[in-house]
């Protein structure tokens, strides 16, 4: 195993409980990929969770404990630069709209309905193709396109097809980016991304995605599974279309098959190849801030003056600036990230762009309940720092751009037909709980194994809630 990320570690744990003797080999000190990044106990990529079942299947698959997953309500605060303040609810957790609706006008209402209404269409429709299925091969995609497919507007843009006017079309366009894409380049298939937080909600796990991969690491070394932490990977050494061993900064190491979770560029490289000149998605740049007080866990988000503004920035390969600050709040602890363009080297000095990040989020702040942040300690994680886990700091590899950009590349590799890509960066895409099921799964067919959607479908119907977490 190359990667003790999520997939990594979901990996390493349906091959150990299968009878296979596993090594995983990681660059940096500890599980929890990008997540592991900058100080110990923070969690320096995704701060909440969607997909809970996926969680709870999972934990079930391995005999753990069902993880204690709580609803944040409402999913998100969104703050516009204008003063205005809108927090939806998520259908499946208060069971109604209500709430929601009644902060929009009646225009933005009914809009809202109906693009709630097109991006659920758009899940339901494509799950059993691209997320809870095996990569789909030519007559599954043929299929998809000549059914449900055509529900799913494939000749409009993403920016066109959910334009709301100027508070609601930057809420709807932002979702785009939880692929890496820039949401004036998507396609509109990508809405269907809207309705697993609108529709399922957002979730705090308990401990945090830290303890997770904490979690999932000690039951895979009690399975037998051993870490090799701080090995780099150089290359990969192949015969006869098969991976015969990795060089690493720890010395050679072999294996009878292999499975990769890192960065699909990163693998490809390593096996003297490249990967087709696509765009890369986004990165970003974070802090990481410590604070003297407790603020209670919440999500926010402050729209900049001009949200297309921040993508022309990024375009031209620039920090934005005015960028969209996404701010989670967790006791004494907070992280704020912004989109930045995919480029290690973009940042320059990472504390100048910090602190001037600081210094407008607290300005934002100030005419807010809570008030400035009382920030102790921070640490600034630039693209340079993300790039320790993916090609140029991209968080999900090549950009979801266009019909042919929004298709994840499946699990198989030419000229190694011992390997399996797992991953954000392949199918069925990225995130967390989309990244353990690529991991369980696409590891799993390397051994026969067969698929486990981890209970994907199982879900609340009509206005049901969730069962627990509320």
């Amino acid at each position: 195993m190359i990667g003790a990320g999520f997939a990594g570690l979901a990996a390493a744990l349906r091959l150990a409980r299968a009878g296979a003797r596993v090594t995983v080999l990681d660059a940096l000190d500890g599980p929890g990929g990008k997540a592991a990044l900058g100080f110990p106990e923070f969690s320096s990529g995704p701060t909440v969770v969607t997909m809970p079942q996926v969680f709870r299947a999972l934990h079930a698959r391995l005999d753990l404990p069902t993880p204690t997953l709580t609803a944040a309500r409402p999913t998100t605060t969104y703050h516009g630069a204008g003063g205005r303040i809108f927090a939806p609810e998520a259908l499946h957790v208060a069971g109604s709209l209500d709430s929601t609706l009644a902060q929009l006008s009646p225009a933005e209402g009914r809009r809202y309905a109906a693009l709630l209404a097109s991006s659920r269409r758009m899940y339901l429709d494509a799950q059993d193709t691209f997320l809870f299925a095996p990569p789909p091969g030519p007559a599954r995609l043929a299929r998809y396109a000549l059914t449900r497919g055509r529900r799913a507007a494939p000749l409009v843009p993403l920016h066109r097809f959910v334009r709301s006017g100027s508070f609601m079309t930057p809420f709807w366009l932002r979702f785009a980016t939880y692929l890496g894409a820039d949401p004036y380049r998507a396609p509109a298939v990508l809405h269907n991304i809207a309705w697993v937080e609108l529709g399922y909600g957002v979730w705090h796990l308990r401990g945090g995605l830290l303890d997770l991969a904490g979690t999932l690491h000690a039951q895979a070394a009690a399975l037998g599974v051993r870490f090799e932490f701080g090995t780099r990977v150089t290359s990969l050494s192949t015969h006869g279309g098969q991976v015969l061993g990795a060089h690493t900064s720890q010395g050679a190491f072999a294996a009878d098959a292999w499975v990769s979770a890192a960065d699909r560029a990163l693998t490809l490289s390593w096996l003297g190849e490249s990967e087709k000149p696509t765009p890369r998605g986004v990165s970003g740049f974070a802090l990481q801030l410590r604070l003297s007080e407790d603020r209670g866990q919440a999500h926010h988000i402050h729209w900049p003056a001009e949200y297309a503004r921040e993508w022309r920035d990024i375009r031209a390969g620039r920090l934005p600036r005015d960028p969209t600050l996404y701010l989670h709040l967790d006791g004494t602890r907070a992280f704020l990230l912004v989109n930045a363009p995919p480029d290690p080297a973009v940042a320059g000095d990472p504390r100048e762009y910090g602190a001037w990040l600081l210094a407008r989020l607290q300005d934002r702040l100030r005419t807010s309940e809570g008030g400035p942040l009382p920030v102790q300690e921070w640490q600034a994680l630039s693209p340079a720092e993300y790039a320790r886990t993916a090609r140029a700091g991209a968080l999900y590899g090549r950009a979801p751009h266009g019909l042919s950009g929004s298709l994840r590349p499946g699990w198989h590799l030419p000229h190694a037909r011992n390997l399996a890509q797992v991953g954000g960066t392949v199918h069925p895409g990225g995130g967390v709980p989309l990244s353990i099921l690529s991991g369980w799964n696409g590891a799993g067919q390397l051994l026969g194994l067969p698929f486990d959607d981890l209970d994907g479908r199982q879900v609340p119907q009509g206005t049901e809630v969730w069962p627990f977490g509320l």
